[in-house]
């Protein structure tokens, strides 16, 4: 155990803390082989939605938004299922 052993307000006393208090989480992680270690794959995923925002703006009547939102959500589930 490192942690009695390093200065706790260093850098990497606060990453040994910050893994300890993350432990649990990581055994979940390891138990399950279904589980991704990070989110790359949801953010990739709403990227396109981010950034196109200010297209959205010309969608002027709740009936053209909701629309769009259906049109963006089959896509995006298409492309997850590829």
């Amino acid at each position: 155990m490192q942690k009695p052993r390093v200065l706790p307000k260093s850098a990497l006393g606060a990453a040994i803390t910050y893994c300890l208090n993350q432990w649990e989480n990581l055994e979940v992680f390891l138990e399950d082989g279904r589980l991704e270690i990070d989110n790359n794959r949801s953010e990739r995923s709403i990227k396109p939605l981010v950034i196109g925002r200010k297209n959205w703006l010309f969608s002027n009547t709740s009936r053209g938004a909701c629309g769009s939102a259906i049109v963006y959500s089959i896509v995006e589930t298409a492309k997850e299922m590829d």
